[in-house]
Formats: C-alpha cells, sequence, structure tokens
C-alpha cells in the first residue's frame, strides 16, 4: 500500500469515525424508541433486551385526546403554506433587486440586509401585540400569513444572489418580443432559479418543522398543535411521563425531513454554491 492509498485510509477512517459520533444521539434515540420506560433509565446496553413496538403504537394515539397524525397534519399545513409564502414573494423580492431598475434598488437592499441582524426577540412583543390585536393569536395566521410579505431577508438575500448570475442578455429577446416584467419572472426567472428555490423550500421546511418557540407562543389549543408542540406533552413534570412514546414519535418526525432532504440533496448543494461562488 503506498503512500497516498494509506492516508486516505485514515482521513476516510477518521471521517467515519467523527460521523458516529455525530450520530450516536440520534441511534440511541432509535433504540430507546423500542425498550420500555425502566429500561431506558436503568439499562446499560445500547440495544434493548425484549425490543417492544408499544411505543409507537401508544404514541401515535397521541395526548389530551388528539392521535399523533393529526400533530403531523397541523405541521404539514403550516409547512406548506410557508414554504409556497417564502419561494413566492421571497423571489418576487429578489427578481426586483436583481433584474429591475428603480430608485432606491441599493439603499432598499443594504436596509433589507440589516434585517438580518435584527434579533428574533427586538421584534416578538410588537408583533405579539399586533396579532393579538387582529385577533389571530391560537391560528395559524401568525405563523403563515408574515411568509407572503416577503419577511426572510435570509433567503431574499440567497436568491438575489443565485438570479444575478442569470445573464441580462437572456432576458432581452423576450423582452424585445414583448414580454412583461411579470411574464418574464414567471416564464424565464422562476425554472432557471429553481436550484435556488429548492434551496428556500427545504430550508423553509426544516425551519418551519422544527421551530418550537413561535408555536408555543402563538398556539394553546390542543388540536392545533404541531410536531413540536406535541412532543412535549408525552413529557409531563407533575405526573408520568411516556418516554419511551417521545423518544418513538420523535423518530417519526425526523422521516419526514429525512426525505426531503434526501430527494433534494443535489438541488440544495447546487444552490447553495452557486450562489456563494458567483454570486
Amino acid at each position: 500500500m503506498n503512500r497516498k492509498a494509506r492516508e486516505s485510509l485514515v482521513f476516510h477512517f477518521f471521517i467515519i469515525l467523527f460521523g458516529l459520533v455525530m450520530l450516536y444521539p440520534l441511534l440511541w434515540m432509535l433504540s430507546a424508541s423500542f425498550k420500555t420506560n425502566a429500561e431506558i433509565f436503568t439499562g446499560v446496553n445500547f440495544f434493548p433486551k425484549e425490543p417492544v413496538i408499544t411505543n409507537y403504537i401508544n404514541g401515535w394515539k397521541g395526548v389530551s385526546g388528539f392521535s399523533f397524525g393529526r400533530f403531523f397534519l397541523n405541521s404539514l399545513l403550516v409547512v406548506i403554506v410557508c414554504t409556497i409564502g417564502n419561494i413566492i414573494t421571497c423571489s418576487m423580492a429578489a427578481y426586483a433587486f436583481s433584474k429591475l431598475k428603480f430608485k432606491l434598488n441599493a439603499f432598499l437592499f443594504s436596509i433589507m440586509m440589516l434585517t438580518l441582524m435584527l434579533p428574533f426577540h427586538v421584534k416578538l412583543i410588537p408583533q405579539y401585540i399586533v396579532y393579538n390585536a387582529l385577533g389571530w393569536v391560537n391560528t395559524f395566521l401568525p405563523l403563515t400569513i408574515p411568509k407572503f410579505f416577503a419577511t426572510e431577508g435570509f433567503y431574499i438575500f440567497l436568491l438575489t444572489q443565485f438570479m444575478r448570475n442569470i445573464s441580462n442578455e437572456l432576458l432581452e429577446a423576450p423582452r424585445l418580443d414583448g414580454c412583461g416584467t411579470f411574464k418574464i419572472y414567471t416564464i424565464f426567472i422562476m425554472p432557471l432559479s429553481m436550484p435556488a428555490l429548492v434551496t428556500v423550500a427545504i430550508f423553509t421546511f426544516i425551519g418551519t418543522w422544527n421551530d418550537f418557540f413561535s408555536q408555543m407562543l402563538y398556539l394553546s389549543n390542543p388540536a392545533l398543535f404541531t410536531v413540536s408542540l406535541s412532543l412535549r406533552m408525552f413529557v409531563d413534570a407533575t405526573g408520568e411521563s411516556s418516554w419511551g412514546s417521545l423518544f418513538a414519535m420523535s423518530c417519526l418526525s425526523l422521516v419526514p425531513l429525512f426525505v426531503v432532504f434526501v430527494m433534494f440533496q443535489k438541488y440544495l448543494i447546487e444552490g447553495i454554491t452557486t450562489g456563494s461562488l458567483k454570486g
């Protein structure tokens, strides 16, 4: 074995070892989902002595009279609406910043970039006051409606950088043929920006699905609870906690994220690298 082969072997060994270390908490949770509550806290074995599936059965039955399927549907509803809102409005804003010439373009883009530095907690109380006055509290509206007003500065920046790489000469021909601004956006810009749009969709999906703080703030009716909120209900500080069901449903809650990431991984990498290297 030559030196290059040995170096490659050592490199891949440490990469695999590091990957196993990072995956250990997830693997432990998967193993614990097949253990009883007693074995989870008293057992020392990584693998369950006597695997049980009752945690998945009881966990899917849900809590507070609602099945876990209801919570899955709530999360999917919020995620789908937020993803559609971000894709449409953030791409429109990015198209304006990257391809349209108007006064204060650079100034407004700078203001938009400054919003990335604004901590979320600074606008938390004013937003809650506004949503409460509108009667939106304890509904999905505070979680979804803002997405249709291009409020995500990072996604606007990502799409703007990607769209700037689209050749202006490519858009001149349809403009000379009579295509308007909006038609160019829908027919040419959107298909050419597909890698970046998929990246925005994946980030929105993952971020919204894992969001806990905003959903806890605006939702108090168990019928509207999402997956993130429902998982907390398996742990009762004053009574009995169903740790096995918690781990089982936590494993199931990761399935949509894993499927989305695997299916669109190629577009995710392309969207990020293209916008960062050529922007």
